[in-house]
């Protein structure tokens, strides 16, 4: 078997480790809601609010890094989004006022766009041969996912020792860290000639005239609307919502014996479960149409969501729907990329699936934001889930006249 041909390369474990760290301190801001807002005494919706300021960031960001990656380097990209990441948290820790959480959780968004999914995953799939591709992309993602699992728990268990502020100091260092695995970044295969055909504006031109391509977009934004809602309010929801749990049952024997405990559990095992759900994601890509197993994807998960609601919530039901969600969370994340990759080529792969992700951050925006201020209006969050619901069937409905073909790009005018 070839070098290009294999498919745990250096690129892709540097690539997952930056994503990892990356996903468990972004997965973890669910679990601050409650202390901030006890802290300050402001309304729920505040700090909603900055969390989904911090989505939107992310997603005006994702193209922005995808095309400074492809002009000057992947590294100066991951650079200038870690050190972002890094101030925007420590300098939080210091902030008093809504508005100023808010305007500084547009640093974070820029950072995690920097050092997430459409810089990392660009690189990854330039550097995957053409048969690994489809796996490896989705096991960068089931890499986020394991950050998810512990993210959460840790935070979580800081808070139990530290202010929330010293917490955001030290995760605003941990993500320095991943700075550390850039070498590994260095090995990957170039794009190849082919690739090279056209110009960035032609390519982003011809993509947005496609209306595949814009299918694909609005598609994306249900899976950012659930994703959002869920990582921001869920722990929140659970602590409010959930049943008691039993002292002398399982969960009680785990150490888990209050509603806000399991809450950040919640939030691990849907990151557990996303491990095999995004790797078998990317094996099922290789080998069947994306766009129907997206369309499968958004069913179950709006089947998932509306069985959750309209069933008591107990410690039980919590676990089962965390761990279907799960499976299903960032499952979508490969077969997007590996569409865009697969219909507009290689070479722009992080600008494209920049834009395609920042329809995904809209809708987190919206779920994050929708849930703050829908529960300061109606005191629960059954308005912002059912919303959810109908998000999901939309994308599942959308995805299914995609044209999935290699779209053939010009080639770039003479001089």
């Amino acid at each position: 078997m070839s070098a290009n041909a294999r498919l745990f390369t250096p690129v892709l474990i540097g690539g997952s480790l930056i994503l990892l760290i990356n996903f468990a301190l972004r997965a973890s801001f669910g679990v601050f809601q409650i202390p901030i807002a006890e802290d300050f005494g402001w309304p729920r919706a505040e700090f909603s609010l900055a969390i989904a300021i911090q989505n939107l960031a992310w997603g005006i960001g994702q193209p922005i890094f995808g095309a400074l990656a492809e002009r000057w380097g992947d590294r100066w990209a991951i650079i200038l989004g870690a050190f972002l990441y890094s101030a925007g948290l420590i300098l939080t820790a210091f902030a008093t006022t809504p508005a100023g959480v808010q305007l500084l959780e547009i640093m974070v968004g820029f950072g995690i766009a920097g050092t997430g999914f459409g810089v990392i995953l660009a690189v990854v799939g330039r550097a995957a041969s053409d048969e690994n591709r489809s796996l490896a992309l989705g096991i960068a993602t089931a890499a986020g996912s394991a950050g998810q699992v512990f993210g959460a728990p840790l935070a979580e268990i800081l808070l139990a020792f530290y202010a929330w502020q010293s917490v955001f100091i030290i995760f605003g260092v941990i993500i320095l860290s991943t700075l550390a695995f850039l070498p590994l970044l260095g090995s990957g295969r170039p794009a190849s000639p082919a690739t090279l055909e056209a110009s960035m504006g032609q390519v982003v031109g011809r993509a947005f005239r496609d209306p595949s391509f814009l299918m694909i977009f609005a598609g994306f934004f249900s899976c950012g609307y659930q994703l959002g809602f869920i990582t921001a309010h869920f722990p929140a929801m659970i602590t409010e919502m959930c049943g008691p749990i039993e002292p002398g049952g399982i969960l009680a024997g785990l150490g888990i014996t209050t509603a806000s405990a399991l809450g950040a559990v919640a939030i691990s095992l849907i990151g557990l479960a996303n491990i095999a759900g995004a790797i078998l994601a990317g094996w099922l890509g290789k080998r069947y149409t994306r766009k129907y197993l997206l369309a499968g994807i958004y069913t179950m998960r709006t089947i998932a969501a509306a069985a959750f609601i309209l069933t008591p919530i107990t410690p039980a039901t919590v676990i089962v729907f965390s761990l279907v969600m799960g499976a299903l969370w960032l499952a979508t994340v490969p077969l997007t990329s590996g569409l865009v990759a697969y219909i507009y080529g290689l070479r722009y792969m992080g600008t494209l699936y920049g834009f395609v992700f920042l329809s995904h951050q809209i809708g987190s925006f919206m779920g994050v934001w929708l849930g703050g201020w829908l529960y300061d209006v109606s005191g629960n969050y059954l308005l912002v889930w059912w919303i959810g619901v109908g998000v999901g069937a939309f994308s599942a409905l959308i995805h299914l006249p995609v044209r999935e073909a290699p779209l053939r790009m010009p080639a770039p005018a003479a001089a």
